[in-house]
């Protein structure tokens, strides 16, 4: 083994001198092709009969390797992985596609966690199938990750159809209470991303933030969170198009004589920088407050790009952060450590390694 990856395995680990961890709350697992051959015979046999999956050990303990150089590279701490959300699968027909996909998904991170286990942290990909409600697959997954594997969180589609469909009701309807009550139980938060699309109005990218939007307006409307004060939901991609826009929200948020204003709404949720650009991102940490803000990358990616203005990969973000230079020091250490410590608390109850 390399000597990098010697360095990190728990039963040679150092102290760390830093003061503060970097983690990435925002990041997917990277599958191995073996994994791939699998999907592929899921989706050919519409999973019927259900071939097991054949991934060797050891080509996952590779691609885990992989990953931890490139977190190496970027100076990454911890990374949080889920599921590559536009491969889930969530509106291949039948259901069973899905709810084995995200099975074997979600198994392959409890091995990486499990080879590196003071790096990763799994967050579980549901199998939201898009004819279903989420008691019949999607709720049983979370209670297997979180109480068998020790996963600290899950992702959360907003559109399970992939826009192939009549989208399920907004986030803020009774639709998605079962898989809420579930969350506060197994106090666990939900990183709203959406996953593939089907339309040729809009690529994954286009949706996500769409979707995101929607998400947040939603869940607001519906004031989701005096009916449960305890859930714990963390928007991805800085939020979709909102920050942005926070003025028309404003506005409309006054003609409805709310009590409370709209930016005093918007903390109660939490969000990530996996943005790419420093501009969104300040005005992101000024209207959501950087108590709200996680790091995050989603590292490799869609952001895994040369900028040539910097020289940097676009989402090679923690130099981002560092150079903003209003933020205090606490600041940037709750962006990059404290904020994701309090959001996904059940990730460090038990470890005493960082």
């Amino acid at each position: 083994m390399a000597a990098t990856l010697q360095r990190l395995s728990t039963s040679t680990a150092q102290p760390k001198e830093k003061t503060t961890l970097i983690i990435d709350s925002h990041a997917h697992v990277v599958m191995p092709a073996e994994s791939f051959r699998y999907m592929a015979e899921l989706v050919g046999g519409r999973a019927n009969p259900n071939t097991p999956p054949r991934v060797p050990e050891a080509a996952i303990r590779k691609a885990a390797e992989e990953l931890v150089r490139i977190m190496d590279s970027v100076g990454t701490d911890m990374q949080f992985i889920s599921p590559r959300p536009y491969l889930q699968m969530h509106s291949v027909t039948p259901g069973r596609v899905s709810d084995l996909w995200a099975r074997h998904c979600n198994n392959v991170i409890a091995d990486y966690v499990r080879f590196f286990p003071d790096r990763f942290r799994g967050v579980a990909g549901l199998p939201q199938y898009m004819n279903e409600p989420l008691e019949t697959r999607a709720i049983a997954e979370l209670r297997r990750c979180v109480l068998e594997l020790g996963f600290v969180g899950c992702l959360i589609n907003p559109d399970p159809t992939e826009g192939a469909g009549p989208t399920p009701a907004g986030l803020g309807e009774p639709y998605w209470y079962p898989l809420y009550e579930a969350m506060v139980e197994l106090d666990v938060p939900g990183l709203i991303h959406s996953a593939g699309s089907c339309s040729a109005r809009e690529s994954y990218t286009l949706k996500f933030i769409n979707e995101e939007s929607i998400a947040i307006i939603s869940l607001l409307q519906a004031k989701i969170f005096d009916k449960y004060p305890a859930l714990k939901i963390v928007v991805a991609h800085g939020g979709g198009a909102i920050p942005y826009q926070m003025g028309r929200f404003r506005a409309w948020n006054a003609r409805k004589r709310e009590t409370r204003s709209f930016d005093e709404q918007l903390r109660q949720l939490y969000f990530d920088t996996c943005n790419y650009s420093r501009e969104a991102i300040e005005l992101l940490l000024k209207v959501a407050g950087t108590d709200n803000v996680l790091f995050g990358t989603e590292k490799p990616g869609t952001g895994s790009a040369r900028d040539e203005d910097s020289g940097r990969d676009y989402d090679d973000m923690k130099p981002v952060i560092e150079s903003i230079e209003w933020l205090t020091a606490e600041q940037r250490a709750n962006i990059f450590e404290c904020n994701c410590r309090r959001v996904y608390s059940k990730a460090f109850r038990t470890d005493e390694s960082v």
